[in-house]
Parts: C-alpha cells; structure tokens; sequence
C-alpha cells in the first residue's frame, strides 16, 4: 500500500526522526546553541504532536507532524546550525 498512511509507516518515520534527533543534539555547531535551542524545540513539540493526533487514529496529522518535525532538522543541517554529513537522514545538498 503504497499511497495509504499506516501505523507501520509512521512507526518508521517516527524512528527515524528520533534517531536524527539525538544525532542532531550531539553535533551543535559551535555558537549555534540558541539556534540549535529553538529548532529541537520544534522537533519536539511536532514529535508529541505525532504522537497526540496517531492516538486519536489521525494518521494523516500524524504523518504530517513527524515530516514537519524532520524538516526542522533538515534546515538546521543546512543552515550549518548543525555539524552533520549523514545524507541518508539528512538533506545535506
């Protein structure tokens, strides 16, 4: 099921944007931290968001919350708040 949002999608991405997370917390450029600060926020809050609207059986929202939540970790990578070469979990070009 390629174009259906399932819990096993989520479980994964879910997966994965944790895991960059805590690679992200590990690798803060130097003088970035209030930069580094706000973007793991947002990271966090849409993370519990995902998890807020997967328990009302909302995965549209969910899925949408983990890839938003993602995204502030891509820009952070790109805007170098962030010292980071994986490009398997990050766009990094």
């Amino acid at each position: 099921m390629k174009n259906k949002i399932t819990t096993e999608k989520i479980k994964k991405y879910k997966k994965i944007t944790n895991t960059s997370l805590k690679i992200a917390k590990k690798s803060i450029a130097k003088g970035k931290q209030k930069h580094a600060r706000e973007i793991i926020s947002m990271t966090e809050n849409y993370l519990s968001d995902a998890e807020y609207f997967e328990k009302k059986g909302d995965f549209v929202n969910a899925f949408a919350a983990i890839n938003y939540a993602h995204g502030w970790l891509d820009a952070g990578v790109r805007l170098g708040i962030f010292n980071i070469n994986d490009d398997k979990l990050f766009t990094i070009k």
